[in-house]
């Protein structure tokens, strides 16, 4: 575990359950999502070598051959990367790197998580060494849908396009206008800075210049707002994303 013991913030890092912030207390309030019996429903955690899921879990190399990934999570699609359910390395205060298994060998990611004032500035970072396959990355914090005291959470979002889905809940490359939700979307060209807001108690601001955000709100006990350097199977889309993202979480009463 790591820990990081603030005037502000705690927070707790589960280095052998992917990294994740498996507790973050502002002000004696909770806004981790507690863990529910699945790795994809709880705390913050990276996303990488890819975010969301791959249609078929069928990543292409350079050379154009076909390169299965693993299913076992979200059958039949690979979903999230490899970060969120491995073991991680310590590397220094609130940094960790992970080395990626195959077909992703050689490949690593490293996570840095710091407390500055009252935020939380979360990055992660790929290096391929030698690996040729696609990658991005992407975060997806958990926040509880309800704390000990004001309203539940509301989520403030706006972008000019939302990605269509299709019957597997995939985006399709199509774009179509944002719609009044609930969400399990993910959209770009954000307008003004998105938020979870908890009526007369917390608000956290989310800054971040990813071009793409997944948001959802379809789980009664938690909400995500999620930036990611490409889109849920960006490379059947056409799409190539950045090997860094970082996040600034900025924490105030509401």
């Amino acid at each position: 575990m790591q820990y990081i013991d603030d005037a502000e913030f705690q927070i707790a890092i589960d280095l052998d359950n992917g990294a994740r912030i498996t507790s973050i207390t502002w002000r004696d309030m909770q806004f981790a999502v507690p863990y529910r019996g699945d790795p994809l429903t709880h705390g913050w955690y990276a996303m990488g070598p890819w975010a969301g899921r791959i249609r078929d879990g069928i990543m292409f190399g350079a050379d154009g051959e076909e390169i299965q990934l693993p299913t076992n999570i979200t059958p039949p699609h690979a979903i999230h990367g490899f970060g969120f359910i491995s073991s991680w390395q310590e590397i220094g205060p609130g940094r960790s790197l992970l080395h990626l298994p195959k077909p992703y060998g050689g490949a690593t990611i490293e996570q840095t998580i710091e407390v500055l004032d009252d935020a939380v500035r979360w990055s992660l970072e790929y290096d391929p060494g030698d690996c040729k396959l696609p990658a991005w990355l992407g975060m997806h914090p958990w926040f509880p849908r309800d704390l000990d005291r004001g309203g539940s959470a509301e989520i403030e979002f706006k972008a000019a396009k939302m990605l269509q889905r299709d019957e597997d809940g995939l985006p399709t490359g199509e774009f179509v206008p944002q719609s009044a939700g609930p969400w399990d979307d993910v959209f770009t060209e954000i307008q003004g800075v998105p938020a979870v807001i908890w009526e007369d108690c917390a608000r956290i601001d989310i800054e971040s210049d990813a071009p793409w955000w997944v948001v959802y709100n379809e789980d009664p006990e938690g909400v995500c707002v999620e930036p990611e350097t490409a889109p849920p199977d960006a490379q059947n889309l056409g799409i190539s994303g950045e090997h860094y993202i970082e996040a600034l979480f900025v924490f105030s009463e509401a």
